[in-house]
Protein backbone atom coordinates (compact mmCIF):
# COMPACT_ATOMS: atom_id res chain seq x y z
CA UNK A 1 0.00 0.00 0.00
CA UNK A 2 1.44 3.39 -0.95
CA UNK A 3 1.84 6.13 1.67
CA UNK A 4 -1.06 8.24 0.39
CA UNK A 5 -3.45 5.29 0.51
CA UNK A 6 -2.25 4.39 3.99
CA UNK A 7 -2.83 7.92 5.20
CA UNK A 8 -6.35 7.90 3.79
CA UNK A 9 -7.13 4.62 5.56
CA UNK A 10 -5.69 5.97 8.82
CA UNK A 11 -7.76 9.14 8.56
CA UNK A 12 -10.92 7.15 7.86
CA UNK A 13 -10.22 4.86 10.83
CA UNK A 14 -9.59 7.81 13.12
CA UNK A 15 -12.80 9.51 11.99
CA UNK A 16 -14.78 6.29 12.54
CA UNK A 17 -13.38 5.91 16.07
CA UNK A 18 -14.26 9.51 16.88
CA UNK A 19 -17.83 8.95 15.72
CA UNK A 20 -18.11 5.73 17.72
CA UNK A 21 -16.91 7.47 20.89
CA UNK A 22 -19.16 10.48 20.42
CA UNK A 23 -22.19 8.31 19.69
CA UNK A 24 -21.54 6.21 22.80
CA UNK A 25 -21.23 9.22 25.08
CA UNK A 26 -24.21 11.00 23.51
CA UNK A 27 -26.40 7.93 24.00
CA UNK A 28 -25.48 7.77 27.70
CA UNK A 29 -26.35 11.45 28.15
CA UNK A 30 -29.65 11.12 26.36
CA UNK A 31 -30.53 7.97 28.27
CA UNK A 32 -29.78 9.74 31.55
CA UNK A 33 -32.05 12.65 30.65
CA UNK A 34 -29.16 15.11 30.93
CA UNK A 35 -30.37 18.55 29.86
CA UNK A 36 -27.29 20.45 31.11
CA UNK A 37 -23.87 19.06 30.21
CA UNK A 38 -20.34 20.07 31.15
CA UNK A 39 -17.72 19.18 28.51
CA UNK A 40 -14.32 19.26 30.25
CA UNK A 41 -11.31 19.63 27.99
CA UNK A 42 -13.64 20.24 25.06
CA UNK A 43 -10.89 21.36 22.67
CA UNK A 44 -12.19 22.86 19.44
CA UNK A 45 -15.64 21.41 20.07
CA UNK A 46 -15.60 18.15 18.11
CA UNK A 47 -18.15 16.74 20.56
CA UNK A 48 -19.62 19.96 21.96
CA UNK A 49 -20.73 21.49 18.65
CA UNK A 50 -22.87 18.57 17.43
CA UNK A 51 -24.13 17.99 20.98
CA UNK A 52 -25.45 21.56 21.10
CA UNK A 53 -27.70 20.72 18.16
CA UNK A 54 -29.46 17.88 19.97
CA UNK A 55 -33.08 18.90 20.67
CA UNK A 56 -33.11 17.35 24.16
CA UNK A 57 -30.18 19.48 25.37
CA UNK A 58 -30.78 22.83 27.10
CA UNK A 59 -27.20 23.92 27.78
CA UNK A 60 -23.66 22.71 27.19
CA UNK A 61 -20.71 24.35 28.94
CA UNK A 62 -17.25 23.77 27.49
CA UNK A 63 -14.07 24.16 29.53
CA UNK A 64 -10.78 24.53 27.67
CA UNK A 65 -7.42 26.07 28.50
CA UNK A 66 -5.45 26.00 25.22
CA UNK A 67 -5.76 29.23 23.24
CA UNK A 68 -5.66 27.65 19.77
CA UNK A 69 -8.55 25.24 20.34
CA UNK A 70 -10.47 27.99 22.14
CA UNK A 71 -10.27 30.22 19.08
CA UNK A 72 -11.46 27.37 16.85
CA UNK A 73 -14.26 26.58 19.31
CA UNK A 74 -15.53 30.15 19.31
CA UNK A 75 -15.44 30.20 15.51
CA UNK A 76 -17.37 26.94 15.42
CA UNK A 77 -20.00 28.22 17.84
CA UNK A 78 -20.47 31.32 15.70
CA UNK A 79 -21.36 29.05 12.77
CA UNK A 80 -24.01 27.11 14.68
CA UNK A 81 -27.63 27.73 13.79
CA UNK A 82 -29.98 29.12 16.38
CA UNK A 83 -31.13 27.92 18.87
CA UNK A 84 -28.03 25.68 19.17
CA UNK A 85 -25.70 28.71 19.37
CA UNK A 86 -27.59 30.05 22.36
CA UNK A 87 -27.14 26.79 24.27
CA UNK A 88 -23.33 27.05 24.38
CA UNK A 89 -21.27 28.56 27.19
CA UNK A 90 -17.46 28.64 26.98
CA UNK A 91 -15.23 28.87 30.05
CA UNK A 92 -11.49 29.40 29.68
CA UNK A 93 -9.66 27.47 32.37
CA UNK A 94 -8.12 24.24 33.53
CA UNK A 95 -10.05 21.02 34.14
CA UNK A 96 -7.90 20.68 37.29
CA UNK A 97 -9.17 23.92 38.85
CA UNK A 98 -11.59 22.85 41.58
CA UNK A 99 -12.76 26.44 42.10
CA UNK A 100 -13.60 27.09 38.46
CA UNK A 101 -17.11 25.64 38.65
CA UNK A 102 -17.87 25.92 42.34
CA UNK A 103 -21.51 26.75 42.89
CA UNK A 104 -22.51 25.54 39.41
CA UNK A 105 -24.84 22.59 38.80
CA UNK A 106 -24.89 20.21 35.83
CA UNK A 107 -26.86 17.09 35.08
CA UNK A 108 -23.78 15.46 33.54
CA UNK A 109 -20.10 16.00 32.82
CA UNK A 110 -18.06 14.40 30.04
CA UNK A 111 -14.37 13.99 29.36
CA UNK A 112 -13.86 12.46 25.92
CA UNK A 113 -10.26 11.25 25.45
CA UNK A 114 -8.91 13.80 27.93
CA UNK A 115 -7.47 12.08 31.00
CA UNK A 116 -4.62 10.44 29.05
CA UNK A 117 -3.30 13.94 28.27
CA UNK A 118 -2.85 14.68 31.99
CA UNK A 119 0.16 13.88 34.09
CA UNK A 120 -0.79 10.89 36.29
CA UNK A 121 0.18 12.94 39.32
CA UNK A 122 -2.65 15.35 38.53
CA UNK A 123 -5.44 12.77 38.58
CA UNK A 124 -6.23 13.41 42.25
CA UNK A 125 -6.74 17.09 41.43
CA UNK A 126 -8.99 16.08 38.56
CA UNK A 127 -11.04 13.90 40.89
CA UNK A 128 -11.63 16.86 43.22
CA UNK A 129 -12.40 19.26 40.38
CA UNK A 130 -14.96 17.01 38.70
CA UNK A 131 -16.64 15.12 41.53
CA UNK A 132 -16.32 17.39 44.56
CA UNK A 133 -17.07 20.79 43.04
CA UNK A 134 -19.91 20.56 40.46
CA UNK A 135 -20.78 16.96 41.54
CA UNK A 136 -22.87 16.16 38.43
CA UNK A 137 -25.37 13.34 38.53
CA UNK A 138 -23.55 11.46 35.76
CA UNK A 139 -19.90 11.62 34.69
CA UNK A 140 -18.78 9.97 31.45
CA UNK A 141 -15.08 9.44 30.70
CA UNK A 142 -13.49 7.78 27.70
CA UNK A 143 -9.82 6.93 27.23
CA UNK A 144 -7.80 4.75 24.84
CA UNK A 145 -7.63 1.04 25.56
CA UNK A 146 -3.94 0.15 25.47
CA UNK A 147 -4.73 -3.51 24.82
CA UNK A 148 -6.16 -2.57 21.41
CA UNK A 149 -3.03 -0.75 20.24
CA UNK A 150 -1.54 -3.80 18.51
CA UNK A 151 -4.59 -3.98 16.22
CA UNK A 152 -4.00 -0.33 15.29
CA UNK A 153 -0.37 -0.98 14.42
CA UNK A 154 0.98 0.90 17.45
CA UNK A 155 4.24 -0.68 18.71
CA UNK A 156 4.29 -1.73 22.36
CA UNK A 157 6.91 0.89 23.24
CA UNK A 158 4.85 3.79 21.86
CA UNK A 159 1.62 5.61 22.68
CA UNK A 160 -1.03 6.48 20.11
CA UNK A 161 -0.40 10.23 20.32
CA UNK A 162 2.75 12.14 21.29
CA UNK A 163 0.78 14.22 23.79
CA UNK A 164 -0.51 11.20 25.71
CA UNK A 165 1.02 10.77 29.16
CA UNK A 166 -0.30 7.22 29.60
CA UNK A 167 -2.63 4.67 28.02
CA UNK A 168 -4.29 2.16 30.30
CA UNK A 169 -5.48 -1.39 29.90
CA UNK A 170 -9.09 -2.11 30.81
CA UNK A 171 -8.01 -3.60 34.13
CA UNK A 172 -5.96 -0.52 35.04
CA UNK A 173 -8.73 1.89 34.04
CA UNK A 174 -11.20 -0.19 36.03
CA UNK A 175 -8.99 -0.05 39.11
CA UNK A 176 -8.62 3.71 38.93
CA UNK A 177 -12.27 4.44 38.14
CA UNK A 178 -13.47 1.99 40.79
CA UNK A 179 -11.32 3.70 43.40
CA UNK A 180 -12.66 7.11 42.41
CA UNK A 181 -16.25 5.90 42.56
CA UNK A 182 -15.78 4.42 46.02
CA UNK A 183 -14.23 7.62 47.36
CA UNK A 184 -16.76 10.07 45.98
CA UNK A 185 -20.04 8.16 46.36
CA UNK A 186 -20.69 7.12 42.78
CA UNK A 187 -21.28 3.77 41.11
CA UNK A 188 -19.39 3.03 37.88
CA UNK A 189 -19.95 0.83 34.86
CA UNK A 190 -17.76 0.22 31.82
CA UNK A 191 -18.28 -0.20 28.09
CA UNK A 192 -16.04 -0.90 25.10
CA UNK A 193 -16.14 1.65 22.27
CA UNK A 194 -14.85 1.36 18.73
CA UNK A 195 -15.13 -2.38 18.26
CA UNK A 196 -15.32 -5.30 20.65
CA UNK A 197 -12.50 -7.77 20.11
CA UNK A 198 -13.17 -10.95 22.11
CA UNK A 199 -9.83 -10.65 23.92
CA UNK A 200 -8.70 -7.05 23.44
CA UNK A 201 -11.95 -5.10 23.80
CA UNK A 202 -12.53 -1.88 21.88
CA UNK A 203 -10.23 0.88 20.69
CA UNK A 204 -11.54 3.09 23.49
CA UNK A 205 -13.12 2.36 26.85
CA UNK A 206 -15.85 4.30 28.62
CA UNK A 207 -16.61 4.65 32.32
CA UNK A 208 -20.05 5.91 33.36
CA UNK A 209 -20.20 7.19 36.93
CA UNK A 210 -23.63 7.71 38.54
CA UNK A 211 -23.97 9.66 41.79
CA UNK A 212 -25.59 7.64 44.57
CA UNK A 213 -28.17 9.30 46.81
Amino acid sequence: MDQRAGSAVERAMTSWLHQERFAGVRDVLRGAGAATVLDLGCGAGAFLLPLAQEPWLNRVTGVEQATGPLADLRAGVAQLPEPARGKVEIIEGSVLDAGLLRGRAFDAAVMVEVIEHLDPGHLSALERAVFAAPAPGVVVMTTPNAEFNALLGVPSHRLRHPDHRFEWSRVRFGQWAGGVAARVGYSVQFQDLGGCHPKLGGASQMAVFVRQT
